[in-house]
């Protein structure tokens, strides 16, 4: 009976873990440039070899690449893929659950945009 209980408690404990935002589960690696009802801004930092444990991007957003980089992305269900980021390079994200690896040797840094609000037109 206490397995059951322990898996049950670690099953919803990952169910939680994976709903989070970055900005819970890698602070280290975000520093919030701006934040009002509309969007939040932030600078992104992986060293090479660093991995960004499983979170959740919850809305859409805009990513730009300050510095090049080559990056392993892991989603739920998908085998994991392999992308490079090119300095300048502009990337539409849509809402996704996913673990970063900096795979590469450079760091990854970017600006990322959480649109939080669909805009009024």
């Amino acid at each position: 009976m206490k397995s059951i209980a322990l898996i049950f408690c670690l099953f919803i404990l990952t169910l939680v873990v994976d709903a989070q935002s970055p900005m819970t589960t890698s602070q280290h690696l975000y520093k919030l440039l701006f934040e009002n009802d509309q969007v939040r801004v932030q600078e992104y930092h992986l060293k090479p070899h660093e991995i960004e444990p499983m979170h959740s991007h919850t809305t859409e957003g805009v990513v730009y690449v300050l510095t090049g980089a080559k990056l392993k992305f892991t989603i739920p269900d998908r085998p994991p893929e392999e992308r490079s980021a090119t300095a300048g390079e502009v990337i539409w994200r849509e809402p996704v659950t996913h673990m970063v690896e900096n795979v590469g040797d450079t760091e990854a840094r970017a600006i990322v945009v959480d649109l939080k609000a669909t805009a009024k037109h």
